[in-house]
């Protein structure tokens, strides 16, 4: 640590004695294409020997972009754009003066891997969003969807297009056909569209682009130059029709006697997915009997904080688009802020039925593992002037779980309602593209809750308006956001809400909240407004606030870990410009964060500063330090008083070797430590990644975290000898795990892909004490530990007499914990015709309790190996009409 303290100032000094001046505006380039009228379009054959070639005239002169901006590239590109009433067509010369040096890396759609070529086409010409092809030299298709301005890049949008690449002794060349229905443009008889150009150089890992566009300039749509020519074009309707069909099956562990547990099962199902361009700029996205079962499974996780866990989504349908649904609260350049925050959060639709049953002598039960989407649609797109909507409405299916007697007599139980989910989102560009203003809404109802599913809101909605200013060239920018939520329900679920750990209106010395047992609603607002500067120079910085009140309660249809905060935060980064000896690029930066809550209890106060680094030889590293002065935390005890959390001290650092090797290595380690030894945490993963072979790679990279806390919590006890019991202990938590990943390649069409992770977390309790002055400064002062006096223990049971009268005052089960858990997915996918595909799945899943006693890799093998998986089986095949 002193070591990483001394650094820093080193790397400070040397980044301001190798200051640069910032660019200056640089001039749009203009591409004048021209139709093909009756010609014979190119064949799309990566040779350029087409006569329609000749109807143009080639564009060139790349500039550098990585690693030295504003240089001319080690190699030069040239390109022709032509097109038709129903197609674009581009051709590109990509010259090497080395052509077996040209990296021929193949990877499954979107892998990005390689030499490849890139063009991104703002055909809204609204300077902020973007459709994205990349054609790699081994014939690999990339594409993406390109929003805010190049923040956003969504890999889930596949368009079908068409692209054929050759080498030969001048370099390579590549065709693009591209149909003019996978865009979406005005219907002005002439038209202007964005248009940028990008060449990776694999082997130097160096970037030149078409329109120069310097490091400080902020974003990157907005910095394209123009394409000219398109005269009478004529927008498409998009009309794509995909059904298909799922055949699978399943095998697990039989549990004697119970009739639902027997082993084996299978289905057959079919649905459909249809896209419907209502008109050019607007699209309807139809699903009916979604099936999501060639999506990879969630990494293991625990959380010992009782905070839900964040995973992100995977399923095609909720993915594609989901940056016009996107509606953080409070994310900031800063971190620190809860950004995974969110007003919609798709994860919530179709989630895992929320009621449960209990079975009696002799029962047994079969409930179900998810609530199955009975159908959904998707409006969504951007209009010319500058008008983006989005419209989402699905239907959730009531769900049962079923209940069978040893006399074979049986009864089903409502465990999640049929519940509706709606999303409206609008936003509107003004002000030459530079300023924005929206709104969203979301809603969800649920009909008719049964007494068991009571603690269910019988209607949640959530609304918001965001914004956005820049100026002087968008190097300044102000934004924000405003949020509220309403929800409604019995008294039981709004009085669930207000205890729940989101909320803990409970919480004792909180006389700004209070538990109203006859409430039928709750009603909370949110927000969000930041400063900042991201261009022109090398400084940079963004300073804020956010809030989210007491009674804020989004996690109907959204995400929210925690209410009653508000939070300021504050930026500053400095970044180099051009490379030397020694760097690429570096950056250095500060934060600091403080936050309260709406009682005026200040609770946080934090600085860090650190530094990234993008050396000569490619590899990248970085670390960083933080500090907390203030920490006091309002929900650690579940309902009890704020406690204080001792002054701490953290790090990370990381570094990732050249990751154009063929053999590559990362390691990312962070650890944090109490002044006064009262907690302490350490975790590091690192691994490798080998492609022996251009078609094949294999990674592996496994992990290891250690947790020491002496006041982590474990419950509390009412009326223990007239007050409450905040029964805490000492935790020490080991968990190791091991993420490993095969990719194989067959074709660009064809590809096997192998996921697996064993993961076992083991906790240790000791020390066990009650929490009786909060928020004393001094650790020990905290708390009474209990001794061996006060403790008896039998049959995975403590008793404790709190006041040593001989008397048992109340008993707790044995907290030590071991899981143990065996994840993985096997794929293979054949996109066989474009846009269509055929997918084998084989999924499997050991999930065990283990002995907390026993070593971590004994009890790792003991708990897998051995073990009767549950197997999972699917044969997917869609076939998509394009009409």
């Amino acid at each position: 640590m002193p070591r990483l303290i001394i650094l820093f100032p080193l790397l400070l000094l040397y980044v301001g004695l190798n200051a640069q001046d910032s660019t200056t505006t640089v001039p749009k380039k203009v591409y004048v294409t021209a139709s093909i009228g009756q010609q014979e379009p190119p064949a799309i054959d990566g040779l350029l020997n087409d006569p329609v070639w000749d109807l143009v005239e080639w564009a060139g002169d790349f500039i550098e972009f990585q690693p030295d901006e504003n240089t001319a590239p080690s190699q030069q590109t040239k390109f022709k754009i032509v097109y038709d009433n129903k197609n674009l067509y581009i051709g590109v010369r990509c010259y090497d003066s080395e052509p077996d040096k040209i990296v021929k890396r193949l990877s499954r759609r979107d892998g990005f891997e390689g030499d490849f070529v890139e063009f991104n086409i703002d055909s809204y010409h609204d300077k902020r969003t973007a459709f994205s092809f990349t054609a790699t030299v081994a014939g690999v298709k990339g594409d993406e969807f390109v929003s805010n301005n190049g923040t956003n890049w969504d890999e889930s949008w596949n368009p079908i297009w068409y692209t054929k690449s050759n080498v030969d002794e001048e370099g390579w060349t590549v065709e693009f056909k591209i149909p003019l229905s996978q865009l979406k443009f005005g219907s002005a008889a002439n038209q202007v569209w964005g248009l940028q150009a990008t060449r990776r150089i694999f082997r130097d890992e160096e970037r030149s682009v078409w329109q120069r566009k310097p490091v400080d300039q902020p974003g990157w749509v907005s910095e394209f130059g123009e394409l000219h020519g398109l005269k009478n074009i004529e927008p498409q309707k998009q009309l794509e029709i995909q059904p298909y069909t799922v055949t699978s099956g399943e095998t697990y562990e039989a549990e004697e006697n119970n009739p639902f547990r027997d082993g084996n099962e299978s289905d057959f199902t079919v649905g459909l997915d249809a896209k419907i361009g209502i008109t050019n700029d607007l699209t309807m996205d139809l699903t009916v009997n979604p099936d999501f079962g060639q999506v990879e499974a969630d990494p293991s996780a625990i959380a010992l904080d009782g905070f839900q866990i964040f995973f992100r989504e995977q399923r095609p349908f909720f993915v594609e688009n989901k940056n016009i649904f996107d509606f953080r609260l409070s994310e900031s350049e800063a971190g620190n802020t809860f950004g995974f925050d969110n007003l919609f959060y798709s994860r919530r639709i179709g989630r895992s039925p929320q009621g449960s049953v209990s079975a009696g002598d002799n029962e047994f039960v079969d409930q179900p593992d998810n609530t199955p989407i009975v159908g959904a649609a998707k409006f969504s797109g951007k209009t010319k002037d500058g008008w983006a909507i989005g419209v989402l409405e699905s239907v959730t299916a009531k769900r049962y779980a079923a209940i069978r007697n040893e006399n074979g007599e049986e009864r089903r139980e409502m465990v999640e309602p049929l519940t509706n989910y709606f999303v409206g989102r609008l936003q509107k560009d003004f002000n030459d593209r530079n300023s924005y203003i929206g709104g969203i809404f979301t809603a969800t109802n649920r009909d008719n809750l049964t007494q068991a599913l009571d603690f269910l809101h019988k209607s949640a909605f959530t609304g918001g308006l965001d914004f956005k200013h820049q100026w002087n060239n968008r190097d300044w920018y102000v934004e924000g956001n405003l949020i509220f939520s309403n929800v409604k329900g019995s008294a039981e679920a709004i009085q669930n809400t207000q205890e729940s750990i989101t909320h803990l209106f409970q919480r004792v010395g909180a006389d700004h909240v209070a538990v109203d047992e006859n409430r039928t609603s709750l009603t909370g607002t949110g927000g969000n407004i930041q400063i900042g500067k991201v261009g022109n120079g090398h400084w940079k910085f963004e300073s804020g606030g956010t809030w989210r009140s007491p009674e804020l309660e989004l996690n109907d249809l959204g995400f929210q870990r925690l209410s009653d905060d508000i939070r300021h935060y504050t930026w500053v980064g400095y970044q180099t410009l051009k490379p030397d000896n020694t760097f690429r690029r570096v950056g250095i930066n500060y934060n600091h964060w403080t936050a309260w809550d709406f009682g005026g209890n200040h609770n946080y106060l934090q600085f860090n500063t650190n530094s990234w680094q993008n050396w000569k030889n490619n590899w990248f590293t970085n670390l960083g330090i933080n500090y907390a002065l203030v920490d006091y935390d309002n929900f650690a005890l579940r309902g009890g008083p704020r406690l204080r959390q001792s002054p701490w001290l953290s790090f990370w650092n990381s570094i990732n070797t050249d990751n154009r090797k063929k053999l590559r290595f990362s390691a990312f380690q962070n650890g944090r430590r109490a002044v006064d030894n009262s907690f302490s945490f350490y975790s590091i993963e690192a691994g490798f990644t080998y492609q022996p072979v251009n078609a094949l790679r294999i990674s592996a990279f496994p992990s290891l975290t250690l947790n020491q806390n002496k006041l982590q919590f474990i419950d509390n006890f009412d009326d223990i000898n007239g007050s409450v019991r905040y029964l805490n202990g000492e935790i020490d938590q080991r968990t190791l795990s091991m993420s490993f990943r095969l990719n194989y390649t067959i074709n660009p069409n064809l590809t096997v892909q192998y996921w697996g992770q064993p993961f076992i977390s083991r906790g240790r309790y000791s020390n066990f004490k009650h929490i009786n002055t909060p928020s004393a400064k001094v650790f020990e002062d905290r708390f009474i530990s209990y001794n061996q006096n006060h403790l008896s223990f039998s049959e995975d049971t403590f008793s404790v007499d709190d006041d040593l009268d001989g008397d048992v005052d109340f008993t707790f089960d044995d907290p030590d914990f071991s899981f143990v858990q065996f994840r993985s997915n096997l794929v293979v996918r054949w996109e066989y015709i474009p846009g269509s595909e055929i997918f084998l799945v084989w999924s499997q899943d050991v999930s065990q309790s283990g002995d907390p006693t026993a070593g971590l890799l004994p009890s790792l093998g003991d708990n897998i190996f051995g073990q009767k998986p549950q197997n999972i089986f699917l044969l997917k095949a869609t076939y998509r009409f394009v009409l």
